[in-house]
């Protein structure tokens, strides 16, 4: 028992620090190391990089197509979004998925794919970007990458029907990038 305290207070005091600090992902970018599936197509380049930190959202609801079965479903995440110097670029939330610049410019997405992370991290995301409104950083943009995904899985908690309706907010934190046609 002692010991999965300790374990417990250890994972804590790391999610803490990774919270508090939102650059402890902040390293070199590098796309060949990603699945091919969420590579981003040849004739995009990297416009901004951003560490989004913050929680997603878990609503309990009843399980599509399983009678009498439950589950944690996505709702929406809350996140700023900070350069890889630390001071907030802008926010991500939802539904649907915005992504927002300090500057008003924001834009929304459609998924193209996904690829599994380590175990208790959300997977890796690639996502094609609809016409941005307003005019700044967020205009032009192509693709967004989630990478460096840390946390903001599903919550442990039963998903009954005694709990159903109930939401649970999650911390995570993810570097997304964002791309522009090659000039």
């Amino acid at each position: 028992m002692m010991i999965r305290t300790a374990l417990a207070a250890s994972a804590a005091a790391l999610l803490a620090a990774c919270a508090g600090n939102p650059m402890a992902s902040a390293k070199a970018y590098d796309q060949a190391t990603l699945p091919a599936a969420v590579q981003v197509p040849a004739g995009n380049r990297v416009a901004m990089e951003t560490v989004g930190v913050g929680e997603i959202t878990y609503e309990c609801r009843a399980k599509a197509g399983a009678a009498g079965q439950f589950e944690w479903v996505f709702a929406g995440p809350d996140a700023k979004l900070m350069d890889r110097a630390g001071k907030q670029v802008g926010k991500y939330y939802g539904p649907p998925a915005t992504w927002e610049s300090m500057d008003g410019s924001k834009l929304t997405a459609t998924q193209v794919a996904v690829a599994p992370n380590a175990t208790g991290n959300i997977p890796l995301q690639l996502v094609k970007a609809n016409p941005a409104t307003g005019t700044g950083a967020m205009s032009g943009t192509t693709y967004i990458q989630r990478v460096a995904t840390q946390g903001g899985v599903a919550p442990a908690a039963a998903c009954t029907q005694a709990n159903l309706g109930a939401k649970q907010m999650v911390k995570y934190q993810a570097d997304y990038i964002f791309y522009k046609a090659a000039m």
